[in-house]
């Protein structure tokens, strides 16, 4: 290569240099004067979006809704039979019984229930009038924490045979909505008041996702007839599969909290295990 080729390719090779770097130069100054000038200046492009940040939880919310990034995907309930009747029993194994306490929560006699079950670490459910709960959600959130499951009763505790269909589903959603709001999770269980069920109330309650439930042994304790009699009902009525009514609200429930304190210990130690339902989907 003579002198004159090799000096003609620097020459070629420092212009394009110092043309790359001008215009490096000029990108950075049309970057810096867009900023200036109020316009967004080019960003590199963002990674791709993951899915939504999620609302932080409330502390019951974690029980309800374990993390399970790692396990099979949840499939979507089926849908919830429409019954003729309700169901008055429960299946288990051995001698299984449930507990249900009706027209709460109220803040008189529901923190003292929830007290003797947690001193038996016993679960137990709940069906709470929303007119009530809108009020005292502390104590469903409680109730989630602590395992006991929370079902429909209405809002206002009113007689569905003599409702339309329209009050009547007015009735259900708005209490499941305060349960929701407050529980963690919409009921899966209803009961109508004074055990006064009708066509509609099966098939609204069916369509809002709820199973009926209704009861095998009734305290009678609304009548308040004394703790003892209380205690005697439900001593007299345990076996497999029972499902016993009480109330923690409604008027003076002091005979009730007091007749828990003593039937519960007896029914454990009778060999009875008190626990909640699951859900059998269809």
């Amino acid at each position: 290569m003579t002198k004159d080729q090799l000096l003609t390719r620097l020459l070629t090779r420092r212009r394009a240099l110092l043309a790359g770097a001008a215009a490096v130069g000029a990108a950075g100054t049309a970057g810096l004067f867009a900023a200036l000038g109020g316009e967004d200046p080019v960003k590199p492009p963002l990674p791709a979006a993951g899915p939504p940040a999620r609302r932080p939880l409330k502390p019951s919310a974690y029980r309800l809704q374990p993390l399970t990034g790692y396990g099979p995907p949840r499939t979507a309930p089926g849908r919830t039979p429409v019954r003729r009747e309700p169901l008055l029993r429960v299946h288990g194994r051995g001698r299984t019984m449930v507990l249900t306490f009706d027209d709460g929560p109220d803040p008189r006699y529901t923190p003292a229930v929830l007290d003797t079950l947690a001193e038996y670490d016993v679960r137990a459910m709940f069906f709470v009038c929303g007119e009530m709960a809108v009020n005292n959600k502390d104590l469903l959130e409680r109730m989630s924490d602590e395992g006991h499951i929370v079902g429909n009763h209405t809002w206002s505790h009113p007689l569905l045979t003599r409702l339309s269909r329209g009050r009547i589903r007015s009735e259900m959603e708005r209490t499941s909505d305060v349960i929701e709001e407050a529980y963690g999770e919409r009921p899966q269980w209803f009961r109508a008041p004074y055990g006064a069920w009708n066509r509609a109330a099966f098939q609204l309650g069916a369509e809002l996702g709820m199973e009926p439930l209704a009861w095998t042994v009734d305290t009678l304790d609304w009548t308040t007839p004394g703790a003892r009699t209380i205690e005697r009902r439900v001593e007299n009525g345990a076996a497999p599969g029972v499902v016993v009514l009480s109330h923690d609200a409604g008027g003076d429930r002091s005979q009730s909290v007091r007749a828990l304190r003593e039937y519960l210990p007896q029914l454990l130690d009778s060999g009875y295990h008190v626990t909640v339902p699951r859900r059998h989907y269809a």
